[in-house]
This record gives structure tokens, C-alpha cells and sequence, in this order.
């Protein structure tokens, strides 16, 4: 698929002086040396009405971004995997409420911190067993070694989990010493952004009895087209890797993370279903058209359209935002106003997340700061690809979606 403009702006609505003002903006990141290049879309009822592409793959080569750059997507591979979760269910093969000890036995084990030290913690038992909704939902109590807030996170980093995505073990490995380590709260009493998504990863395996690259590819990125997503960059389409980078606090610049990019060069012993997928914006258009398609793309259908409203609504109790219920830590700048699906964040207040994108939004971003979101009801879709950990850094999120719909005019 050839990615360029598909539509005059104007055709859907859009004011294209103004959607020019995307890269007016987004092109001082790379002149000011804070990006090393970047690629943006922006699509009204499927069809790109904008899509531009500024700087470098690689700034210290000069080597200019293209059509086909390929990204490391991180946590925007968790939509991937939680639709793959819920390709099963609609199988029948399992449910949503069922306990993840059914499927990984290591979990019936699990304990929730209560006191104590790092060396020393005192842990209760679960009150109730961690289910497959609370991995969907970011419920379960896990959480991230990069997170540095609580005295689990310190353990997940003692465990050798500082990242969350470049181990060494296998899957069925990582997900027993993640079920040893103690959870930060009951499961289903609050939300923490984490290492959930690995974990259905791994019930993926188990209950369709094949590796998670090979449910992928074959339920999800072979139907829907996209060739150039996978949990590695083999050798033929290395010279298409943008360049990983990461922020240097003392300069304010950016410095390229050479060892960790790295990763992306070779088969992961480790498949992680919540961090290990790169993609083009190609690609990943195709999944978010599907997104759009409530399930189908062209004559292929990966869910039902029920399953899709069921999955991009707020799951958290309530209707609460992640900043009422939850520990508001993640790839998302804003959380005032944001719930969580199954797999997605979700507008549940616009006017309490003081950005512009209406309630029914959904979407999530990954830790270079890649993002996407869906508006259903404007019939709005956008992404922003570049290679920048953390996510943190900028806030170039909320910054998107001010100009995406300040271009809105019809």
C-alpha cells in the first residue's frame, strides 16, 4: 500500500491551510534537534486527508525518513494483542471473568503487598483472583519496573524488569516471575498502567496452542495486510529501522540509544505482547481502519462489530477516569478524563480532559512517542510516528489533537 493523501482535506471536512499548521509545529521538534524526524496522519472516514513526513531516521546519518520507515511501537502493541484476546473469546475458547490460573497455574500463587520494605514486604492474601478482565483493564495490580513510584516497582527492577521489554527468557518464563512478584493492590480496586498485556500474550499461547507471533500473524496481520509488523526487523529491511533515541535530562537534547535499539534486530526469545511490535504507519493504518470498520476491513472481518463497542468503552467501575480510580502513570500525557476498555484508553469527560477529542475516543500511545486514537464520532483517526523514550518527554499528544481538530470545520 502506497501511504500518501487519498482525499482533499476539504472533501471530509477538513481546512487544509490548517492542517498544515501540524507540521509547522511538529517541524520545529526536529529543527530544534528534540526529534529526529517524525511521520503524521490524519484520516476522516477512512480516507488520509494529511500525511507528511520531516527529518531523519537516523539524525547523526541524515538519513531522511520515508513512506516505509519502520518504528518500534512498543505499547501500541497492546491494542494488537487484546484484540487477539478477543478473537478467542468470541471463539468460545474462554472468558473474560475466567481467573488467569486457569491458564498460567503460577497465578493461583500470587500475593498482594500489604507493608514493608523492598527486602522485607509483608503480603496479604487475594481478596479475589486475578481474571482476564483485569489484565484488559490494567486492574490487576500489576505494574512496570520503569514506573519508580512504589516498592513493587523496585522489586519488578531487582527481578531484572526495569524495561518491560527485552528479556531474555521466554514468555512462559517471564509471566511465572511476574505471578512470584507481589501485586500493588487487590485485583479490580484501582488502575495501574503495566505489564498486563505480556501476560495475555502468554494466555494467547495457551489457548490456541501456538506461539504469540503465529496467532498474530496469522489472525490478525496476515487477514489485514500488514507485512511489515512483526516482533523483529529482519535482515533485508534493516536500512528501513528509524533510529531509537532517548531523552538526556542534563542537555536537554536527545542521544541515540544504540545498545537498545538494538533489540529490534533479532528474534526476542521473549514475545511481548505489550511492548515488542514494530510497524510501519502503513501498517498500522490498516489495524486502525479496521478499528474504524468495528471490526472489518475490505472483506476481512477480525471481530464482530459488537465486540469492538464492547471492548472501546469505559470498563472502569463506574464510569470512573484513570485519575479518580487509578495511579495516573503511563504512555498517556492527560489521564483527567480518560477511562480504560479493553485494551484502550477511552474519553469518558472532554471538557475534564481540557483537551479536544469527544467522549467515545479511543487509542493509546507506545514509549518512543508513537500514538494513535479514534474519534467514532466525528469519524476521526490519527497517528504520529518518531523514535523518542520517554513517551513523557514532549507533550506531543494533547498538542495533535488541538490541531487535528482545529482543522475540523465542516
Amino acid at each position: 500500500m502506497s501511504f500518501a493523501a487519498t482525499v482533499e482535506p476539504s472533501e471530509v471536512g477538513f481546512d487544509p491551510s490548517r492542517l498544515k499548521k501540524i507540521d509547522g509545529h511538529f517541524n520545529r521538534y526536529v529543527d530544534e534537534g528534540r526529534l529526529a524526524g517524525y511521520a503524521v496522519a490524519v484520516a476522516r472516514q477512512g480516507k488520509v486527508a494529511h500525511f507528511s513526513m520531516y527529518g531523519a531516521k537516523d539524525s547523526e546519518a541524515g538519513t531522511p525518513i520515508t513512506a516505509d520507515t519502520m518504528y518500534r511501537i512498543y505499547s501500541m502493541t497492546k491494542p494488537i494483542t487484546s484484540v487477539a484476546l478477543m478473537i478467542l473469546v468470541e471463539q468460545g475458547l474462554l472468558q473474560l471473568t475466567d481467573p488467569v490460573s486457569k491458564f498460567i497455574k503460577s497465578f493461583g500463587e500470587t500475593r498482594v503487598w500489604s507493608t514493608g520494605t523492598v527486602l522485607k514486604p509483608l503480603t496479604a492474601a487475594l481478596t479475589e483472583e486475578v481474571r482476564i478482565w483485569h489484565l484488559l483493564t490494567h486492574t490487576a495490580g500489576l505494574t512496570y519496573g520503569f514506573m519508580y513510584t512504589d516498592v513493587v516497582d523496585d522489586m519488578y527492577r531487582r527481578a531484572g524488569f526495569e524495561s518491560g521489554v527485552a528479556f531474555h527468557d521466554s514468555l512462559e518464563v517471564v509471566c511465572d516471575k511476574y505471578a512470584a512478584l507481589p501485586l500493588l493492590f487487590q485485583p479490580g480496586s484501582s488502575w495501574n498502567y503495566s505489564v498486563a498485556t505480556d501476560i495475555v500474550g502468554r494466555v494467547i499461547e495457551v489457548v490456541s496452542k501456538m506461539p504469540l507471533d503465529e496467532f498474530l500473524e496469522k489472525n490478525i496481520l496476515g487477514p489485514l495486510g500488514m507485512t511489515d509488523t512483526a516482533f523483529y526487523v529482519p535482515e533485508e529491511k534493516r536500512s528501513r529501522m528509524a533510529s531509537l533515541y532517548g531523552y538526556h535530562e542534563p542537555t536537554h537534547s536527545k542521544v541515540k540509544l544504540e545498545k537498545f535499539g538494538a533489540n529490534a534486530f533479532s528474534k526476542p526469545e521473549f514475545l511481548s505482547g505489550g511492548g515488542g511490535l514494530i510497524s510501519t504507519v502503513a501498517d498500522y493504518f490498516k489495524f486502525i481502519r479496521m478499528l474504524e470498520g468495528k471490526g472489518k476491513l475490505g472483506d476481512v472481518r477480525i471481530l464482530s462489530s459488537r465486540t469492538i463497542e464492547f471492548m472501546t468503552q469505559n470498563h472502569l467501575p463506574n464510569n470512573a477516569d484513570i485519575s479518580t480510580f487509578g495511579r495516573p502513570l503511563g504512555e498517556e500525557i492527560f489521564y483527567d478524563g480518560l477511562g480504560f476498555g479493553l485494551g484502550f484508553s477511552v474519553v469518558v469527560d472532554m471538557a475534564k480532559s481540557r483537551v479536544m477529542c469527544p467522549n467515545g475516543t479511543f487509542g493509546w500511545g507506545g514509549m518512543a512517542s508513537t500514538a494513535f486514537w479514534v474519534d467514532p464520532v466525528n469519524e476521526v483517526s490519527a497517528m504520529f510516528f518518531t523514535q523518542l523514550v520517554p513517551s513523557s518527554t514532549y507533550p506531543i499528544r494533547p498538542y495533535l489533537r488541538s490541531l487535528v481538530y482545529a482543522a475540523l470545520v465542516d
